[in-house]
């Protein structure tokens, strides 16, 4: 067990890596684009904040959260979604006092029990983002946008964009009544799970994914048809902005997404790529979420996006192939004598802002040029005997074999212009 990671978790090796830091890289873009300022928040908060926030009557806290007793006897949990960490640093640190709106992201490890398969994890990581501070329809289209246009960066051209409304805490009860009557005689179709949302929460029962529940839902009324003239008119603007800038969508009343902070609209961005785990970005707006976590009235929307769901969809498209990053400068050092030489070269070159290595297996000089086809090195330097006495250096590009002397003097110089110029 000492040798093997957990089950549902996932260690991203070397070559892996690059690919994470491509994406993030990307996002970091679309977020500067958009104007939005990155936060962190602690791995773990009070579980407090999540039962309140994310709902007791959803299945991350009924069945997914990591919680555990610290030495004080607090209950802790290891952050199963970013949203509500972010609700607890606006009210902690007053952030809503600063010029409105306030537009967050973040890049986080999430933590949830649940049975793992293709692109879900139970250690898995999201890209996020938060707008505090309006109302106004535009925003909710801003954090579509964002997440459509980042996508399509990505390469990914096939995207089924869904949206809703929940409505608000004025019209959202008239419906989940209605919602419950009509269930009252189908019931005993349900599921276990789904018995218990009938009790608890009948719209929840909206997101099952079990086929016999599914078939129970299919006729039930729709919310679209019991929202108040405010939550109207608000969808209404939405659907038009997505149309003003060319971002096709499908209106979908059975879309509530899983966590019961959602007010007016949700969405969902669809790949077909995943199976039955299809959703590749999620997101909506929580306008009572700060109020409910123990803040002032500030509204709010954002959007979650899982890291791994979103390689596994660019994998399986061929669309995430990442070139190699190689070192600027190998030194292959020719005899045991000449290693100090070399060794001190090394860290000049590194002083200068070049990327460098050397050998430290005590390879031949055959050994020595495999390691540094491997590093993907632009330049060799020949260190040995003959190159300490003339204070000349051999040095060979390796892209093209040419071969040249170098004056030690003039080696900085040399390397820094040709490989800054094949860089830029």
């Amino acid at each position: 067990m000492l040798t093997k990671a957990p089950r549902g978790t996932k260690d991203i090796l070397p070559d892996e890596v690059e690919k994470w830091q491509f994406l993030e890289r990307e996002f970091r873009k679309i977020c500067d684009i958009f104007g939005y300022k990155e936060i962190r928040t602690p791995t773990f908060e009070h579980t407090e904040l999540f039962l309140r926030g994310v709902g007791e009557t959803t299945d991350i806290v009924e069945k997914e959260m990591y919680t555990f007793q610290d030495k004080s006897g607090r209950s802790l949990t290891l952050k199963p979604e970013g949203t509500a960490a972010c609700a607890r640093a606006l009210i902690e640190h007053k952030l809503y006092n600063q010029s409105l709106p306030l537009k967050l992201y973040y890049i986080i490890p999430g933590f949830r029990y649940e049975r793992p398969q293709a692109g879900r994890l139970r250690e898995f990581h999201q890209f996020g983002i938060e707008v505090f501070g309006s109302e106004n329809p535009a925003v909710d289209v801003e954090v579509i946008g964002m997440a459509v246009k980042f996508l399509k960066g990505l390469g990914l051209e096939d995207l089924d964009l869904r949206v809703n409304t929940l409505g608000c805490s004025n019209c959202r009860p008239v419906y989940k009544k209605v919602l419950h009557d009509y269930l009252s005689s189908k019931k005993g179709k349900l599921c276990d799970t789904c018995k218990v949302r009938y009790e608890k929460n009948p719209l929840r029962i909206l997101d099952c994914k079990n086929d016999e529940c599914k078939k129970v839902i299919q006729d039930s009324p729709k919310i679209l048809d019991y929202l108040c003239e405010d939550c109207k008119g608000h969808f209404t603007k939405v659907k038009k902005l997505l149309s003003a800038i060319q971002i096709e969508y499908t209106v979908d009343p059975m879309i509530v997404r899983g966590l019961d902070y959602y007010t007016r609209t949700v969405f969902e961005i669809i790949s077909t790529d995943l199976g039955a785990q299809n959703t590749l970005c999620g997101g909506g707006r929580y306008d009572g979420l700060v109020e409910e976590c123990g803040g002032p009235h500030i509204p709010a929307a954002g959007f979650g996006m899982g890291i791994e769901r979103l390689i596994y969809v660019l994998e399986s498209k061929g669309l995430l192939s990442i070139p190699k990053k190689g070192i600027d400068i190998f030194i292959a050092v020719l005899d045991d004598e000449s290693f100090e030489t070399g060794y001190k070269l090394l860290f000049d070159i590194r002083e200068k802002g070049l990327s460098a290595d050397i050998d430290y297996m005590n390879r031949s000089l055959k050994g020595q040029m495999k390691y540094a086809d491997k590093l993907a090195a632009k330049y060799t330097i020949f260190i040995g005997e003959d190159e300490i006495k003339s204070n000349f250096l051999t040095v060979k590009d390796l892209s093209t074999g040419k071969q040249q002397k170098i004056g030690m003097n003039e080696i900085y110089e040399f390397l820094y212009k040709n490989i800054r110029k094949g860089c830029c």
